[in-house]
């Protein structure tokens, strides 16, 4: 009879224990939740730099231009409108960005190599280092889901605003020749944009708007970013 007791108590608090189990793997799966009540399967880690989300943009708003390397133009060759025509015609050596041609081009140092060429701005040393380090981690195309990573409570133009616009837009509206007029390269030109709402109704493609950026959207989270800070009445701060 003693024994019969002892199993059915070992039974018991096995069963117990299972339960607690299962709830433990249930609280994992919050910690990844993207903020509307599913799990991210796949959040972004600061530590990686991903193609599309990070390099992509760069180039398409300083070197995958009209009269550069766009499909159409295709300058020396070279065509840097995808993670395909980059790799095959940028001559990108993973893991050694000095032996790669795209690299050595945007960090030459001589005016008349340097890319982009003049008039345009040459990238920042922010934009050079994060190519290098896509490079230095094996140049590869994956991806990551950024609505867990969102952080839409502190927009500040010189924090948030200013360094999207300049990954995303500065390539093209800067310069002696700006895209359609526009500057974009300090705060009061993006301010004037915001204010006249076509900085929203671009990023967001709106049909009376020309979609922007060119050749990749901003994903939901930039534009909620940008929502916010427009609707706050774009500050300078």
């Amino acid at each position: 009879m003693v024994r019969r007791f002892s199993i059915v108590f070992i039974l018991i608090g096995a069963l117990f224990l299972f339960g607690a189990c299962q709830h433990e793997i249930l609280d994992i799966t919050d910690i990844i939740d993207n903020g509307n009540g599913n799990p991210n399967p796949n959040p972004c880690d600061s530590n990686i730099v991903y193609f599309q989300k990070d390099i992509l943009p760069i180039l398409n708003s300083n070197c995958a231009m009209s009269g550069c390397h766009d499909g159409i133009t295709a300058k020396e060759g070279v065509v840097l409108n995808s993670y395909a025509n980059v790799m095959a015609t940028g001559k990108v050596a993973p893991y050694y960005p000095n032996s790669s041609k795209i690299y050595k081009a945007i960090s030459e140092t001589n005016p008349k190599d340097i890319m982009p060429p003049a008039p345009k701005s040459k990238l920042t040393p922010a934009q050079i280092a994060l190519v290098a380090k896509w490079i230095n981690q094996g140049a590869k195309d994956i991806t990551c889901n950024s609505a867990g990573n969102c952080d839409t409570t502190n927009i500040t133009y010189a924090g948030t605003i200013s360094r999207i616009v300049n990954t995303y837009c500065v390539g093209c509206h800067s310069g002696a020749t700006p895209g359609a007029g526009i500057l974009l390269n300090s705060y009061s030109g993006v301010a004037g944009i915001a204010a006249s709402g076509r900085l929203v109704g671009s990023i967001k493609g709106l049909a009376a708007y020309k979609a922007m950026p060119v050749g990749s959207k901003l994903d939901d989270c930039k534009i909620k970013q940008i929502q916010k800070w427009v609707d706050a009445g774009y500050p300078n701060n």
